[in-house]
Protein backbone atom coordinates (compact mmCIF):
# COMPACT_ATOMS: atom_id res chain seq x y z
CA UNK A 1 0.00 0.00 0.00
CA UNK A 2 1.43 3.45 -0.57
CA UNK A 3 1.41 5.81 2.39
CA UNK A 4 2.12 9.64 2.96
CA UNK A 5 3.58 10.65 6.36
CA UNK A 6 3.56 13.57 6.72
CA UNK A 7 5.81 15.00 9.70
CA UNK A 8 9.10 14.06 9.93
CA UNK A 9 10.02 13.98 13.88
CA UNK A 10 10.33 10.98 16.53
CA UNK A 11 6.86 9.80 15.99
CA UNK A 12 6.96 9.97 12.13
CA UNK A 13 10.10 8.32 11.48
CA UNK A 14 9.75 5.55 14.08
CA UNK A 15 6.00 4.96 12.21
CA UNK A 16 7.44 5.09 8.69
CA UNK A 17 9.87 2.59 9.62
CA UNK A 18 7.83 0.54 10.83
CA UNK A 19 5.56 0.49 8.02
CA UNK A 20 8.08 -0.44 5.47
CA UNK A 21 8.88 -3.45 7.64
CA UNK A 22 5.64 -4.43 7.05
CA UNK A 23 6.14 -3.91 3.32
CA UNK A 24 4.35 -0.57 2.47
CA UNK A 25 5.48 1.81 0.42
CA UNK A 26 6.20 4.99 2.59
CA UNK A 27 7.08 8.61 1.38
CA UNK A 28 7.95 10.93 4.43
CA UNK A 29 7.59 14.25 4.21
CA UNK A 30 9.42 16.84 6.25
CA UNK A 31 6.88 19.27 6.61
CA UNK A 32 9.08 22.22 8.00
CA UNK A 33 12.38 23.14 9.28
CA UNK A 34 11.95 23.52 12.83
CA UNK A 35 13.10 20.03 14.44
CA UNK A 36 15.18 17.09 13.43
CA UNK A 37 16.37 18.80 10.65
CA UNK A 38 19.76 16.72 11.49
CA UNK A 39 17.97 13.07 11.05
CA UNK A 40 16.32 14.25 7.84
CA UNK A 41 19.92 15.19 6.51
CA UNK A 42 21.28 11.23 8.01
CA UNK A 43 18.20 9.86 6.17
CA UNK A 44 18.56 11.76 2.62
CA UNK A 45 22.46 10.62 2.72
CA UNK A 46 21.47 7.06 3.92
CA UNK A 47 19.07 5.83 1.56
CA UNK A 48 16.11 6.51 3.77
CA UNK A 49 17.65 3.70 6.56
CA UNK A 50 15.88 4.12 9.68
CA UNK A 51 16.73 2.04 12.71
CA UNK A 52 14.28 0.56 15.47
CA UNK A 53 15.70 -0.20 18.67
CA UNK A 54 12.67 -2.19 20.30
CA UNK A 55 13.83 -3.79 24.08
CA UNK A 56 17.25 -5.17 22.76
CA UNK A 57 15.89 -5.77 18.71
CA UNK A 58 17.27 -4.04 16.32
CA UNK A 59 15.75 -3.86 12.99
CA UNK A 60 16.42 -1.35 10.16
CA UNK A 61 14.09 -0.21 7.27
CA UNK A 62 15.01 1.81 4.26
CA UNK A 63 12.02 4.26 4.15
CA UNK A 64 10.77 4.51 0.10
CA UNK A 65 11.16 8.05 -0.46
CA UNK A 66 12.18 11.27 1.08
CA UNK A 67 10.89 14.49 0.65
CA UNK A 68 9.54 18.19 1.31
CA UNK A 69 6.72 18.85 -1.14
CA UNK A 70 3.31 17.81 0.27
CA UNK A 71 2.18 17.25 -3.26
CA UNK A 72 4.25 13.71 -2.71
CA UNK A 73 0.71 12.95 -0.88
CA UNK A 74 -0.88 12.39 -4.51
CA UNK A 75 -1.58 9.41 -5.24
CA UNK A 76 -1.03 7.84 -1.75
CA UNK A 77 -3.76 5.70 0.01
CA UNK A 78 -3.29 7.07 3.38
CA UNK A 79 -2.05 10.11 4.22
CA UNK A 80 -0.86 10.37 8.32
CA UNK A 81 -0.44 13.94 9.81
CA UNK A 82 2.08 13.29 12.57
CA UNK A 83 3.23 16.74 13.47
CA UNK A 84 1.94 18.29 17.00
CA UNK A 85 -1.05 19.49 16.78
CA UNK A 86 -0.71 22.78 17.36
CA UNK A 87 0.15 23.29 13.47
CA UNK A 88 -2.54 20.85 12.47
CA UNK A 89 -4.63 23.50 11.00
CA UNK A 90 -2.25 25.36 8.95
CA UNK A 91 -0.66 21.82 7.26
CA UNK A 92 -4.27 20.76 6.52
CA UNK A 93 -4.93 23.94 5.10
CA UNK A 94 -1.85 23.60 3.17
CA UNK A 95 -2.60 20.26 1.80
CA UNK A 96 -5.91 20.47 0.87
CA UNK A 97 -5.42 20.91 -2.61
CA UNK A 98 -3.46 18.14 -3.10
CA UNK A 99 -6.04 15.61 -1.13
CA UNK A 100 -7.76 12.90 -3.48
CA UNK A 101 -11.38 11.09 -2.95
CA UNK A 102 -10.86 7.59 -1.02
CA UNK A 103 -7.77 9.18 0.12
CA UNK A 104 -7.74 8.17 4.40
CA UNK A 105 -6.39 11.28 6.37
CA UNK A 106 -4.85 9.92 9.64
CA UNK A 107 -4.34 12.67 12.36
CA UNK A 108 -2.76 10.82 15.19
CA UNK A 109 -3.34 12.48 18.14
CA UNK A 110 -5.97 14.09 16.72
CA UNK A 111 -7.64 16.57 19.53
CA UNK A 112 -10.63 17.19 17.08
CA UNK A 113 -8.97 18.14 13.67
CA UNK A 114 -11.75 16.50 11.97
CA UNK A 115 -13.80 20.16 12.50
CA UNK A 116 -10.27 21.83 10.46
CA UNK A 117 -10.45 19.10 7.73
CA UNK A 118 -14.10 20.02 7.25
CA UNK A 119 -13.02 23.50 6.76
CA UNK A 120 -10.43 23.69 4.56
CA UNK A 121 -11.50 20.49 2.60
CA UNK A 122 -14.71 21.31 1.70
CA UNK A 123 -16.14 18.96 -1.11
CA UNK A 124 -13.41 16.26 -0.58
CA UNK A 125 -14.04 13.06 -0.55
CA UNK A 126 -11.69 12.07 2.07
CA UNK A 127 -12.27 9.61 5.43
CA UNK A 128 -10.18 11.00 8.58
CA UNK A 129 -9.36 8.48 11.34
CA UNK A 130 -8.39 10.01 14.28
CA UNK A 131 -6.22 8.22 16.85
CA UNK A 132 -6.01 8.89 20.54
CA UNK A 133 -2.43 8.51 20.92
CA UNK A 134 1.03 7.35 19.66
CA UNK A 135 1.57 4.33 18.55
CA UNK A 136 4.97 4.01 19.16
CA UNK A 137 6.59 6.17 22.03
CA UNK A 138 9.90 6.41 22.32
CA UNK A 139 12.41 9.34 20.89
CA UNK A 140 15.16 9.59 18.07
CA UNK A 141 18.35 9.23 20.23
CA UNK A 142 21.05 9.21 17.39
CA UNK A 143 20.27 10.31 13.40
CA UNK A 144 19.00 7.74 11.85
CA UNK A 145 18.36 5.58 15.75
CA UNK A 146 14.85 5.60 17.18
CA UNK A 147 14.62 4.07 21.18
CA UNK A 148 11.12 2.84 21.11
CA UNK A 149 9.90 2.95 24.99
CA UNK A 150 6.62 1.38 24.63
CA UNK A 151 4.01 -0.03 21.98
CA UNK A 152 0.30 -0.07 22.58
CA UNK A 153 -1.36 -3.52 22.50
CA UNK A 154 -4.69 -1.25 21.21
CA UNK A 155 -4.93 1.94 18.90
CA UNK A 156 -8.44 3.20 19.33
CA UNK A 157 -9.44 5.19 16.46
CA UNK A 158 -12.61 7.13 15.21
CA UNK A 159 -13.36 7.24 11.88
CA UNK A 160 -15.74 10.37 9.67
CA UNK A 161 -18.08 10.00 8.25
CA UNK A 162 -19.40 6.98 10.29
CA UNK A 163 -21.01 5.83 6.83
CA UNK A 164 -17.04 5.09 5.26
CA UNK A 165 -16.25 3.24 8.64
CA UNK A 166 -15.94 -0.19 6.97
CA UNK A 167 -14.41 1.19 4.07
CA UNK A 168 -11.62 2.72 6.14
CA UNK A 169 -11.11 -0.69 8.47
CA UNK A 170 -10.52 -2.66 5.00
CA UNK A 171 -7.15 -0.20 4.74
CA UNK A 172 -6.27 0.73 8.13
CA UNK A 173 -6.17 -3.18 8.91
CA UNK A 174 -3.58 -3.13 6.34
CA UNK A 175 -1.28 -1.43 8.40
CA UNK A 176 -0.79 -3.66 11.12
CA UNK A 177 -1.02 -0.73 14.17
CA UNK A 178 -3.44 -3.39 16.14
CA UNK A 179 -6.83 -0.61 15.83
CA UNK A 180 -10.12 -1.28 17.73
CA UNK A 181 -12.53 1.97 16.32
CA UNK A 182 -14.52 4.15 18.21
CA UNK A 183 -18.16 5.09 18.06
CA UNK A 184 -16.68 8.65 17.36
CA UNK A 185 -13.55 11.08 16.60
CA UNK A 186 -14.73 13.04 19.78
CA UNK A 187 -14.11 9.79 21.68
CA UNK A 188 -10.84 9.90 20.35
CA UNK A 189 -9.91 13.36 21.09
CA UNK A 190 -11.03 13.52 24.61
CA UNK A 191 -9.49 10.21 25.59
CA UNK A 192 -6.29 11.44 24.38
CA UNK A 193 -4.04 10.52 27.62
CA UNK A 194 -2.07 13.71 26.51
CA UNK A 195 -4.53 15.78 27.61
CA UNK A 196 -5.07 14.49 31.16
CA UNK A 197 -1.24 13.20 32.33
CA UNK A 198 0.79 15.25 30.36
CA UNK A 199 -0.87 18.75 31.61
CA UNK A 200 -1.53 17.93 35.51
CA UNK A 201 2.07 16.16 35.80
CA UNK A 202 3.61 19.18 34.45
CA UNK A 203 1.97 21.97 35.80
CA UNK A 204 2.59 20.53 39.01
CA UNK A 205 6.39 20.19 38.61
CA UNK A 206 7.03 23.61 37.16
CA UNK A 207 9.52 24.27 39.80
CA UNK A 208 11.12 20.75 39.56
CA UNK A 209 11.73 20.83 35.99
CA UNK A 210 13.58 24.10 36.44
CA UNK A 211 15.60 22.50 39.17
CA UNK A 212 16.27 19.49 37.17
CA UNK A 213 17.60 21.62 34.17
CA UNK A 214 17.21 18.38 31.79
CA UNK A 215 17.18 15.75 34.16
CA UNK A 216 13.60 14.91 35.02
CA UNK A 217 10.83 12.28 34.01
CA UNK A 218 7.67 13.15 34.51
CA UNK A 219 6.09 9.80 34.57
CA UNK A 220 8.49 8.64 37.36
CA UNK A 221 8.40 11.52 39.31
CA UNK A 222 4.83 12.74 39.17
CA UNK A 223 2.91 9.93 38.83
CA UNK A 224 4.34 7.39 41.60
CA UNK A 225 2.73 5.31 44.43
CA UNK A 226 3.97 8.13 46.88
CA UNK A 227 1.94 10.79 45.22
CA UNK A 228 -1.55 10.66 45.86
CA UNK A 229 -2.39 14.43 45.99
CA UNK A 230 -1.24 15.17 42.04
CA UNK A 231 -3.56 12.15 41.83
CA UNK A 232 -6.37 13.31 43.25
CA UNK A 233 -5.62 16.60 41.08
CA UNK A 234 -5.76 14.11 37.86
CA UNK A 235 -9.04 12.67 38.77
CA UNK A 236 -10.64 15.64 39.72
CA UNK A 237 -9.42 16.76 35.43
CA UNK A 238 -10.47 13.37 34.63
CA UNK A 239 -13.87 13.61 36.11
CA UNK A 240 -14.81 16.91 34.13
CA UNK A 241 -13.50 15.25 30.71
CA UNK A 242 -16.29 12.42 31.91
CA UNK A 243 -18.66 15.15 32.12
CA UNK A 244 -18.30 16.44 28.98
CA UNK A 245 -17.79 12.64 27.26
CA UNK A 246 -21.32 11.71 29.29
CA UNK A 247 -22.92 15.31 28.18
CA UNK A 248 -22.41 14.38 24.48
CA UNK A 249 -24.03 10.82 25.07
CA UNK A 250 -20.85 9.15 25.16
CA UNK A 251 -19.61 6.52 27.96
CA UNK A 252 -18.21 7.93 31.19
CA UNK A 253 -14.76 5.96 30.50
CA UNK A 254 -11.54 7.28 33.09
CA UNK A 255 -8.40 7.78 31.99
CA UNK A 256 -7.17 5.05 33.83
CA UNK A 257 -9.57 2.28 32.17
CA UNK A 258 -8.77 3.92 28.79
CA UNK A 259 -5.05 3.72 29.67
CA UNK A 260 -5.53 0.16 30.58
CA UNK A 261 -7.75 -0.65 27.08
CA UNK A 262 -4.72 0.51 25.01
CA UNK A 263 -1.74 -1.15 27.18
CA UNK A 264 -2.52 -4.39 28.85
CA UNK A 265 -4.53 -7.71 27.61
CA UNK A 266 -4.71 -8.57 30.85
CA UNK A 267 -7.99 -7.86 31.94
CA UNK A 268 -7.74 -9.10 35.75
CA UNK A 269 -5.33 -6.24 36.71
CA UNK A 270 -6.26 -2.92 38.57
CA UNK A 271 -6.16 0.14 35.78
CA UNK A 272 -4.41 2.22 38.36
CA UNK A 273 -1.93 -0.23 38.51
CA UNK A 274 -1.38 -0.77 35.20
CA UNK A 275 -1.02 3.51 34.18
CA UNK A 276 1.89 3.30 37.52
CA UNK A 277 3.34 0.19 36.38
CA UNK A 278 3.40 2.13 32.64
CA UNK A 279 4.91 5.52 34.23
CA UNK A 280 7.87 3.45 36.22
CA UNK A 281 9.11 1.25 33.39
CA UNK A 282 12.78 1.87 33.09
CA UNK A 283 12.64 3.02 29.66
CA UNK A 284 10.53 6.38 30.18
CA UNK A 285 12.00 8.76 28.06
CA UNK A 286 13.36 12.17 29.99
CA UNK A 287 11.20 15.04 29.75
CA UNK A 288 9.89 17.95 29.62
CA UNK A 289 13.31 19.11 29.77
CA UNK A 290 11.74 22.81 29.81
CA UNK A 291 8.38 24.64 31.07
CA UNK A 292 7.98 25.61 27.87
CA UNK A 293 7.77 22.24 25.94
CA UNK A 294 4.30 20.35 24.37
CA UNK A 295 3.46 18.85 27.55
CA UNK A 296 1.98 22.48 28.57
CA UNK A 297 2.24 24.36 25.19
CA UNK A 298 1.01 21.79 23.43
CA UNK A 299 -0.87 19.71 25.36
CA UNK A 300 -2.77 22.58 27.10
CA UNK A 301 -3.92 24.85 24.44
CA UNK A 302 -4.93 21.86 21.82
CA UNK A 303 -6.80 19.41 24.70
CA UNK A 304 -7.72 21.59 27.79
CA UNK A 305 -8.97 24.55 26.33
CA UNK A 306 -10.99 22.19 23.70
CA UNK A 307 -12.40 20.28 26.62
CA UNK A 308 -13.35 23.60 28.34
CA UNK A 309 -14.84 24.93 25.28
CA UNK A 310 -17.10 22.18 24.96
CA UNK A 311 -17.70 22.30 28.64
CA UNK A 312 -18.87 25.90 28.37
CA UNK A 313 -21.23 25.18 24.96
CA UNK A 314 -22.70 22.94 27.49
CA UNK A 315 -22.95 24.40 29.99
CA UNK A 316 -20.75 22.07 32.21
CA UNK A 317 -18.18 23.49 34.73
CA UNK A 318 -14.68 22.65 34.39
CA UNK A 319 -12.53 24.34 37.35
CA UNK A 320 -9.59 22.35 37.51
CA UNK A 321 -8.76 22.70 33.52
CA UNK A 322 -9.26 26.32 33.65
CA UNK A 323 -7.11 26.57 36.40
CA UNK A 324 -4.61 24.30 34.54
CA UNK A 325 -4.78 26.82 31.47
CA UNK A 326 -4.86 30.34 33.61
CA UNK A 327 -1.59 28.58 35.50
CA UNK A 328 -0.04 27.51 32.81
CA UNK A 329 -0.49 30.42 30.87
CA UNK A 330 0.88 32.41 33.52
CA UNK A 331 3.93 30.70 33.76
CA UNK A 332 4.87 30.75 30.07
CA UNK A 333 3.48 34.72 29.76
CA UNK A 334 1.39 34.19 27.08
CA UNK A 335 -2.60 33.51 26.45
CA UNK A 336 -2.94 29.84 25.61
CA UNK A 337 -7.00 30.06 25.00
CA UNK A 338 -5.81 32.70 22.56
CA UNK A 339 -3.75 30.25 20.60
CA UNK A 340 -6.06 27.31 21.40
CA UNK A 341 -9.13 24.96 20.04
CA UNK A 342 -11.96 27.03 20.96
CA UNK A 343 -15.36 26.13 19.62
CA UNK A 344 -14.88 29.59 17.54
CA UNK A 345 -12.19 28.45 16.19
CA UNK A 346 -12.98 24.35 15.28
CA UNK A 347 -16.31 26.14 14.41
CA UNK A 348 -19.39 25.26 15.70
CA UNK A 349 -21.09 24.30 12.55
CA UNK A 350 -18.16 21.51 12.19
CA UNK A 351 -18.96 20.29 15.45
CA UNK A 352 -22.56 19.93 14.86
CA UNK A 353 -21.83 17.55 11.46
CA UNK A 354 -19.86 15.27 13.55
CA UNK A 355 -21.66 14.77 16.36
CA UNK A 356 -24.79 14.50 13.80
CA UNK A 357 -22.74 11.80 12.46
CA UNK A 358 -22.82 9.65 14.86
CA UNK A 359 -26.36 10.46 15.95
CA UNK A 360 -25.38 12.36 19.11
CA UNK A 361 -27.08 16.01 20.18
Amino acid sequence: MKIAILGAGNVGCAVSADLTMHGHEVTLIKTSHSMHDDNFKFLLENDGKMTLDEFGSIKSARIHKLSRDIVDIKGAEIVGIFIQSNFHEELIKRISPYMQDGQILLINPGYLSTAYVLRHCEGKKVIIAEAESSFIDGRIIAPGYFHVGFRNVRNPIGIYPSARKEEAIVKLEQLGERFVYLDSVIEAALHNPNLIVHTVGSVMSIPRIEKAKGDFCLYQEAYTRDNPATWNILESLDAEKMDVLANLGFDRVSYVEACKYRNSLDDRMDAKEVFLDYAEMPTRAKGPTVVDSRYISEDVPQGLVMMEALGKALNIGTPIASSLIALSSAALGRDLRAEGRTVERLGIGNIEKILKDYNRK
